[in-house]
């Protein structure tokens, strides 16, 4: 029988360079798959607050008129390349299908690396706080490699090279750029507005109130939200840190646990194509605002 720390004894024989995707693997659906769920979560919301982004999402519309759609294809796309790797044909389609949408907007390189960083940053800090373990180095160095590999098929240019790298860009570009825009904060709205309607309808004040309670001081500036009082950040914090010390105790999850398979995930009933996720913006028209214009195709999908 597996036992609680088994797996991680694993990751530590693997090579954080070479074997990037099997622990990336490891770690995100066997060790913490409702962690990085949640963790990822906040970390595309960390994006709203830069205006350029926050802005753009908010123009498109998918996050203010479509945000279960727009959640669950990003959920889905991301969640491809995890479960089918990089050099297949699933994730080859999923990574060309992310470009494809990518480049029908006006989106600067480091707004893109930017994005990238907080995948990276994010969950390790999540699990600081929250995880019932913190990440190993080992761990940490096959982030950055995941990462520095999905961007390069992204085509963005400039990637740094380790966590500390990620980091230092993440919290430099933050410090520039983090401010208000008012469409942002509609995208801000609607994805809380999302996130209550997961649960019932008595408990999506509690839902909202507990999501602003685990956004930090920089990103409630930013929307301009009343900081949350001590006690709706101490009870938000304490639930999740005994929910984590619980977790410690469970016996380890015997088989992986994808982002397909999440409840949030509700667009898609009857099964879902790869290739049909996401959407097909058309220059002019739904919310693309430079007709005409497109990102450079920097690197192939595959």
């Amino acid at each position: 029988m597996v036992q609680r720390y088994d797996r991680l004894k694993e990751i530590q024989r693997l090579d954080p360079e070479r074997d990037f995707l099997e622990i990336y693997r490891l770690t995100v659906t066997y060790e913490f798959p409702w962690d990085i769920t949640r963790a990822l979560e906040l970390a595309l919301y960390r994006t709203y607050a830069v205006p350029s982004i926050g802005r753009l999402l908010d123009r498109t519309a998918e996050l203010t008129e479509r945000t279960q759609k727009r959640y669950d294809d990003t959920a889905l796309l991301l969640d491809t390349v995890v479960e089918h790797g990089f050099d297949t044909e699933e994730g080859r389609t999923a990574v060309r299908r992310i470009n494809q949408m990518h480049r029908s907007y006006d989106i600067s390189n480091d707004d893109m690396r930017y994005v990238l960083c907080t995948f990276v940053v994010t969950p390790k800090r999540w699990l600081d706080e929250f995880g019932w373990r913190r990440l190993s180095d080992h761990e940490l160095r096959a982030f950055a490699a995941y990462y520095r590999t999905l961007g390069a098929r992204m085509g963005i240019k400039d990637l740094p090279q380790s966590y500390e790298d990620f980091e230092r860009t993440l919290d430099t570009y933050e410090h520039e750029h983090f401010g208000w825009d008012e469409g942002a904060r509609r995208v801000s709205d609607a994805t809380l507005e999302l996130m209550g309607s997961w649960y019932p309808a008595p408990l999506a004040p509690l839902v909202r109130g507990a999501s602003l309670a685990l956004l930090d001081d920089s990103l409630l500036r930013a929307f301009r939200y009343d900081r949350p009082g001590p006690v709706a950040r101490g009870l938000t914090r304490g639930a999740l840190r005994l929910r984590a010390r619980a977790v410690r105790l469970l016996p380890p999850r015997r088989k992986p646990h994808y982002a397909r398979q999440n409840p949030e995930i509700k667009g898609y009933p009857d099964g879902y194509e790869v290739a049909a996720l996401g959407t097909f913006p058309t220059p002019g028209v739904r919310g693309c605002p430079v007709p005409g214009h497109r990102r450079p195709a920097e690197a192939p999908a595959e």
